[in-house]
């Protein structure tokens, strides 16, 4: 676990998020006192594709006029 401060963690931002990525604790302290931590996200993140497939179903006449409105759209 490393301690940085917060003007050293504003210029290697993109290199603790790195070490984030891989596994590393990050520390950050303002006047010697710890006041964030950055840990890696442990719980799957993302959108699994696919998940709903066959869930649902579309009629074929999906578009034509209910019967409540055929009158108004008679021509």
């Amino acid at each position: 676990m490393d301690v940085y401060n917060i003007h050293e963690a504003k210029a290697q931002f993109s290199r603790l998020m790195r070490s984030v990525e891989g596994g590393q604790e990050v520390v950050i302290a303002r006047d010697g006192v710890v006041i964030a931590r950055i840990v890696p996200e442990t719980r799957s993140v993302g959108i699994k594709l696919g998940r709903d497939v066959g869930a649902g179903s579309i009629s074929a006449d999906f578009d034509a006029p209910l019967d409540d409105f055929a009158e108004y759209t008679k021509e």
